[in-house]
């Protein structure tokens, strides 16, 4: 969240008397924030707005594939976010990862949530919703916002209730299989397959 400046702390980063500052938050020259007790507080970009402190906030780019034999679907989705960035006149950072979306140590994932709480970053530009995480898209997507980061994302596929369930349901399989058997054994392949089968038969 946003770091909160009392009105003390606040008049000696702006250089004016706290009563200037109480005045600036009556006419409006300044947003305040309440806490519970009813005391302000001044939000950090409030103090840079006024010190004419201007942040340069990277555009990012996220394309995911659970496996390496996703390699063409991988690029498609980065050719596809960076002909939408420069339509749009965007310099843009691609950062990509080969992982489940239920994995949350992905590596680049965690460098673009270290970037998004340092924030560095003002949109995060996606395929699908699901590229960036299986579960919880929401919940990110309202953290993202809480630092100021807008998630974009250039196709929302309406999948009907069933599809998504057998999606879910096949990606929450392939995960605990991958981890009993590893993802190259053939029993990881064999149970895949056969819940596909199964679930896809229903």
């Amino acid at each position: 969240m946003e770091k909160l400046y009392t009105l003390k702390e606040a008049s000696k980063l702006l250089g004016v008397h706290v009563k200037t500052i109480q005045r600036w938050d009556k006419e409006g020259k300044i947003r305040c924030v309440r806490t519970v007790g009813g005391k302000r507080r001044v939000p950090e970009s409030e103090i840079k707005r006024i010190l004419g402190i201007h942040e340069e906030r990277k555009i990012v780019g996220y394309a995911r594939v659970s496996s390496h034999t996703q390699k063409d679907d991988l690029e498609r989705q980065i050719e596809l976010i960076r002909r939408y960035a420069k339509e749009r006149g965007w310099e843009i950072e691609i950062l990509k990862d080969v992982g489940s979306g239920l994995k949350e140590d992905r590596r680049n994932f965690q460098k673009l949530l270290k970037m998004v709480m340092n924030k560095e970053v003002s949109k995060v530009v996606i395929a699908y919703p699901d590229r960036l995480t299986r579960f919880g898209f929401k919940i990110l997507e309202e953290f993202f916002k809480s630092y100021g980061t807008e998630i974009v994302v250039i196709n929302k596929e309406e999948k009907s209730p069933q599809e998504e369930l057998i999606e879910d349901l096949i990606t929450i399989i392939s995960h605990f299989a991958g981890k009993l058997y590893g993802m190259r054994s053939h029993k990881y392949k064999k149970v895949v397959e056969g819940a596909k089968k199964l679930i896809q038969d229903c």
